[in-house]
């Protein structure tokens, strides 16, 4: 049935009825091609003729008429001997131009970036992309070959091993900070757009859009980032010790059981102090910047000043340190005779021991106190 399908239909054309080919050989027994037979070629298709294993022509969209008239190539190519009218053998193939917007891509493993500001750090992305054929000659002679049904599948893991080759070397080409990546992505993105394409020109593909949605940092990274923001947004240390604080309440009061309560109330009181001292501070301040004024003289008071301290004494007995002593218990240490002129004594103040005739303080104490008797020859 195809052999005498192919002696009555004249017309080669191919509709698209998925969204996934790329190349389509059009079927054909023995492929073999009636002069004068009609070849229609859609918007967004070119077809491509290979006689004899070479490529002969490749035909843009629009209607014609096969004969030798539209087909010098390959007229020359076959050297016709039967005046051109026999059928001749030479394969279509046709070749969607559209663009492919279904591909994905994505870091399996993470590219190592060096920022300025962070120092090294890892990266994550993903994102979509769409793909082109341009060189319809030059795909089938790089990719296609004889396949009679080339689809994105086939050439899509080859697309997006090489993006993620060139997305380490693009991000550190555009010497970007972490920090504003997110708004230079559609920027590195269209850097990659022309990487590729270029990489690709040899194949006859070409990468119109690349979109990067997102790029991530290890969860260690993204915690050091909302510290470091939440330090910002505070202000100053101070402050972020006080949000701390605030944030361990709830926590505490969480754990009644383990001593969440005491806790909880700690910290709340911690606070409390923190701010009053604060806000004395700040409404001290203008006071401090006041002209000094002259202090009012005090009110005169009915109550006495406190008395005085008196004196606490120290005193050697036997090589032993005793007291501290008042005067009057020191006046009893005399009559017990511990007390004597040669008796080392100390108060506060003293820079050392000294015997007690040669204190001034004590020397009404020792009045009665008869000297050592002198030396016995």
């Amino acid at each position: 049935m195809d052999r005498i399908r192919g002696e009555f239909i004249d017309i080669i054309e191919w509709t698209d009825d998925g969204r996934d080919t790329i190349v389509w050989r059009f079927p054909r027994y023995g492929n073999e091609i009636k002069m004068g037979a009609r070849l229609v070629v859609r918007e967004s298709q070119v077809a491509v003729f290979v006689n004899e294993g070479r490529l002969a022509d490749v035909y843009q969209p629009g209607t014609y008429t096969l004969s030798t008239q539209n087909m010098p190539v390959l007229s020359t190519l076959k050297g016709w001997k039967h005046g051109f009218e026999s059928p001749f053998k030479a394969e279509v193939y046709f070749v969607t131009t559209r663009q492919f917007t279904d591909f994905k891509w994505g870091t399996q493993n993470p590219v190592i970036l060096r920022d300025a500001e962070f120092g090294m750090v890892r990266v994550r992305a993903f994102g979509t992309f769409a793909a082109q054929v341009v060189d319809a000659a030059a795909l089938l002679r790089e990719l296609v070959g004889t396949d009679p049904q080339f689809r994105t599948e086939e050439v899509g893991e080859h697309l997006r091993q090489l993006i993620v080759s060139k997305l380490g070397s693009a991000l550190g080409a555009a010497g970007v900070p972490l920090l504003d990546l997110a708004a230079r992505q559609d920027g590195i993105g269209q850097q990659l757009a022309k990487a590729l394409t270029l990489e690709l020109s040899a194949t006859g593909i070409a990468i119109p859009r690349f979109y990067i949605e997102n790029i991530s940092v290890p969860p260690e990274v993204e915690a050091a980032i909302d510290t470091r923001s939440r330090m910002a947004i505070t202000g100053n240390l101070d402050d972020y010790a006080k949000l701390q604080a605030a944030d361990a309440i709830p926590l505490a009061a969480a754990n009644p059981g383990t001593g969440g309560d005491a806790v909880g109330l700690g910290v709340g009181m911690a606070l409390g102090q923190r701010i009053v001292q604060s806000t004395s501070g700040a409404a001290a301040a203008p006071a401090a910047q006041a002209p000094a004024q002259p202090a009012p003289a005090p009110a005169p008071s009915d109550v006495p000043p406190p008395l005085p301290t008196a004196p606490r004494w120290f005193i050697a007995v036997g090589g032993q340190q005793q007291g501290p002593y008042d005067e009057s218990a020191l006046a009893g240490q005399v009559a017990a005779g511990n007390l004597t002129r040669t008796t080392l004594v100390w108060r506060s103040g003293q820079a050392a021991w000294q015997p007690a005739d040669q204190v001034p303080e004590l020397a009404p104490l020792l009045a009665d106190v008869p000297p050592p008797l002198p030396p016995q020859g």
